[in-house]
């Protein structure tokens, strides 16, 4: 693993006349942008032979998996997805018939998976646990707590980045899309909940 690091630091090295570039091998967030692109769902070959759902509807379904009944505005807040493609992805699967709405709550519709959509669950989850063991082989119980910690911290951290700058832009009277407000509003109920 030490070689490993060394090579991948290496070849992110930034050399020659771009000495003042942004050094991308201690950019936190490229650094988290390249292992999302890595454990990308749609990258893992075992998952793509599960299902062939997109990685969005498949997100959508393992959220739902886990937390149901969720309604479509709660999976996006849990997931960090903005709200359009959520409920376009819980619609693809309401058509797919591996979710269904339970009871009406007001305007939102909770769901919950089908038997269908459990059988996906059951093996994607399975095989992503099974890759979550692998990926966390070389850390002890320590790092993997630390790094659980510091991902939420980055998360938190992100959303209010975020959360200033719509609030700046609204204030100097530029425009904000609805999920730059979606951001604003995550970011709200992340710090005024429980």
């Amino acid at each position: 693993m030490k070689k490993a690091i060394a090579n991948r630091k290496q070849a992110l090295e930034v050399k020659g006349p771009n000495k003042g570039a942004l050094d991308l091998s201690r950019h936190v967030p490229f650094q988290v942008a390249v292992v999302s692109n890595l454990l990308s769902l749609d990258r893992d070959p075992v998952i793509r032979s599960l299902t062939e759902l997109n990685t969005r509807e498949l997100r959508v379904l393992l959220n739902v998996g886990s937390y149901a009944p969720v309604t479509a505005a709660e999976v996006s807040y849990q997931s960090r997805l903005d709200p359009y493609s959520v409920t376009r992805a819980v619609n693809t699967l309401l058509k797919l018939e591996l979710v269904r709405a339970t009871e009406l709550t007001g305007k939102s519709k909770p769901v919950i998976l089908t038997e269908a959509g459990e059988k996906i669950y059951r093996e994607v989850s399975a095989h992503v646990r099974k890759r979550e063991a692998m990926l966390t082989a070389h850390m002890s119980e320590d790092e993997k707590a630390q790094l659980s910690t510091l991902l939420i911290k980055l998360e938190l951290t992100a959303e209010e980045i975020l959360a200033n700058e719509v609030t700046e832009m609204e204030e100097q009277g530029q425009a904000v899309t609805r999920d730059h407000k979606e951001m604003l509003r995550w970011y709200k109920r992340s710090r005024l909940s429980r």
